[in-house]
């Protein structure tokens, strides 16, 4: 059938729906009249005809549309079959084969306007107005289209966010599905990113625009959806490739039965039964289904060859922190000295870390909460960064931070020394003294995702056979966060061009590799790979311009399930070829034949369209079990109970 364009393809729809109903009201009083009034065929013929020329119609226009720009498809042979009913007199057997082939044109143009209908629907859940605030604290409301950059908008509870933001006063709760795809709303503070879409719940918030229209994190969602359902398999372009061969052949073959059997009922069925509507439907139905089932659950593919090569994936290779692990530091160990309390370690350093933002100050400040204590704030604090802080606390000097720098600060205490030298190894580490007394060290380490041991299992149960870590962290911190994955192979202390080369060497092995980063870093490796897929994407342009794939949240379930995903698709299109074929080949066989009349051949086509419309439709309901699941907490089970006290 001829392309459709986006904009047309809603009214093209109606307007055959209309005509098929109609049309098809018409042939049936036929059929009624001949019943009734058996004598007088006229009145029979008369709504036939014009009930046959009424359904095909929309079928003769697809037809010389295609003649016109050159090409050979389908419809020029139902065309052909449904002139040579009419020529022949049967006008009832040409409404009835009409009816049939337009229903199949309703069916694919219907499935193609729905498919869009639901982008449109995403899109139409920015809203059309937005609340701007002015310089002098009033409300203004203006179409969103006209937000700019940097202004300030004002969104209430039961609002969608108009443009992606800034939080700068208030607190919230939003439903993100359309963007992550979790079902599960969160809770929002200020200076935290919120996207265009997204349905305020609960607060009043002020944001500051920092995207609008297109830019926004909706908008690439939309274009990268519609450049995915425009792009095609290379089995598809094989088929583009010799369709203008396959009219002319059916053509040969209608004309030698006529030749041999000089039956038109025969020639009828056959130019019927050839047209491949079912095996056209196999792969863009199967495609069009896991791309919807990929997007409901927050996974963007480019391009429908990326989600094909998804399926011949057999090697994933990991960027650590950000992906494997959540990029938040949490204290895993408390180290305190003889005659000294834990409690009392994480109170001291904790309150004169209190004014620092440095990961492991608020990893100790997350603790103290946690832990029900109540810090204070320090005085004459002072940050030396990258060494540490200097603060009295209850009138006390506290000092927290690396041994050397406690060192150079007068603190010489054999404990120290042996401390600094014995650690445990795959820890960050803070030393802390009060009033020039040693207490005892604190351990930090970045916190494995709780799904991450479950995402590497499921991946070598899918028959993945190699699975490795890649970090620039030292290779204690490496090893220690494979050994909590059960990840078999990992490098350490490498540079982004180390990953690259990584990557090029596994697949120099002849393995299709999956490189999963957070693509900001790791963009050359994502772009190296055979599948770059980026985590955490919502809002990243560096992660949607540099992966081929992007997940919008952090859930790694989303990778095992991508792999599913992609095969059962790659499953779906071969049993959707091979039903196409069959109807096709078995249908010729029998129209040869004369088994197979021009009505039954028109129901039996459709038949087979709908199989493969409906075994596609099964892709749909992939993930069910993953859409209403929250997203795992960024720490792992291997890091619980939390800390591990040293006396």
């Amino acid at each position: 059938m001829q392309a459709q364009s986006q904009a047309d393809i809603q009214p093209r729809s109606t307007a055959y729906l209309v005509a098929m109903l109609f049309g098809a009201a018409l042939v049936l009083n036929s059929f009624l009249a001949s019943a009734l009034y058996p004598d007088n065929p006229t009145a029979s013929d008369i709504s036939a005809f014009i009930g046959a020329l009424i359904l095909a119609l929309p079928i003769f226009r697809s037809a010389v549309i295609d003649l016109w720009r050159g090409k050979m498809m389908m419809n020029e042979l139902v065309a052909l079959a449904v002139l040579a009913a009419m020529a022949s007199g049967d006008y009832q057997t040409a409404g009835v084969i009409a009816f049939f082939m337009l229903l199949a044109l309703v069916i694919e143009s219907r499935s193609a306007a729905g498919a869009h209908q639901a982008i449109e629907n995403l899109i139409r859940m920015t809203p059309s107005t937005a609340r701007r605030i002015r310089a002098d604290g009033t409300e203004e409301e203006l179409q969103a289209a006209a937000l700019t950059v940097g202004d300030r908008v004002r969104v209430r509870p039961g609002e969608n966010i108009p443009a992606d933001g800034v939080i700068r006063n208030g607190r919230t709760t939003l439903n993100e599905a359309t963007i992550t795809g979790e079902s599960l709303p969160r809770d929002k503070e200020p200076d935290e990113d919120v996207f265009a879409g997204t349905q305020n719940l609960t607060g009043v918030i002020e944001l500051e625009v920092t995207r609008v229209g297109e830019d926004t994190t909706l908008g690439r969602v939309r274009e990268l959806i519609l450049a995915a359902e425009q792009s095609k398999l290379p089995i598809t372009r094989m088929i583009d490739r010799y369709a203008a061969y396959y009219t002319p052949i059916v053509l040969m073959l209608a004309a030698l039965v006529w030749f041999f059997t000089e039956d038109w009922d025969r020639v009828i069925a056959l130019l019927v039964i050839a047209c491949p509507c079912a095996f056209i439907l196999a792969t863009p139905t199967a495609m069009v289904a896991a791309l919807s089932a990929a997007a409901r659950l927050g996974i963007l593919i480019k391009s429908v060859t990326d989600l094909e090569e998804s399926s011949r994936i057999n090697a994933f290779i990991f960027d650590k922190t950000g992906t494997l692990t959540s990029g938040e530091l949490g204290v895993t160990r408390l180290a305190p000295c003889e005659q000294q309390s834990p409690s009392d370690l994480v109170y001291l350093s904790a309150s004169a870390e209190r004014f620092s933002n440095h990961p492991a100050a608020l990893a100790l400040q997350r603790l103290a909460v946690e832990a029900g204590q109540e810090l204070v704030d320090p005085d004459d604090f002072h940050e030396e960064p990258g060494q540490g802080v200097r603060a009295r606390v209850e009138g006390a000097v506290i000092l927290s931070g690396r041994a050397t720098w406690l060192k150079a600060n007068g603190i010489n205490d054999p404990q120290l020394d042996k401390d600094h030298a014995e650690h445990v190894q795959g820890l960050s580490a803070i030393f802390v003294a009060r009033d020039g007394v040693y207490l005892g060290w604190v351990g930090f380490q970045d916190q494995v995702r709780e799904e991450a041991n479950d995402c590497v299992q499921q991946l070598k149960r899918l028959d993945v056979k190699r699975v490795a870590m890649v970090t620039g962290d030292r290779a204690g911190v490496a090893e220690t966060i494979a050994d909590s994955i059960t990840c078999p192979e990992y490098l350490a202390e490498c540079l982004p061009q180390q990953k690259v080369e990584y990557v090029e060497r596994v697949r120099a092995e002849g393995y299709h590799v999956a490189f999963v980063g957070d693509g900001v870093n790791d963009a050359p490796a994502l772009a190296a790979s055979d599948i770059g897929i980026a985590m955490g994407a919502a809002g990243s342009d560096v992660a949607i311009h540099s992966a081929t794939i992007a997940l919008m949240n952090n859930d790694l379930r989303r990778l095992p399930f991508l792999i599913e995903l992609s095969r059962s698709a790659r499953f779906v299109i071969h049993q959707n070829l091979a039903i196409g074929g069959l109807f096709i080949l078995g249908g010729l066989t029998l129209s040869g034949l004369g088994l197979l009349s021009p009505i039954l051949a028109a129901i039996v086509h459709n038949l087979g369209s709908l199989i493969v419309v409906f075994n596609s439709a099964r892709l749909i309901r992939k993930g069910e079990d993953l859409e209403g699941a929250p997203e795992p907490s960024p720490s792992s089970s291997t890091a619980k109970p939390l800390i591990e006290a040293v006396s």
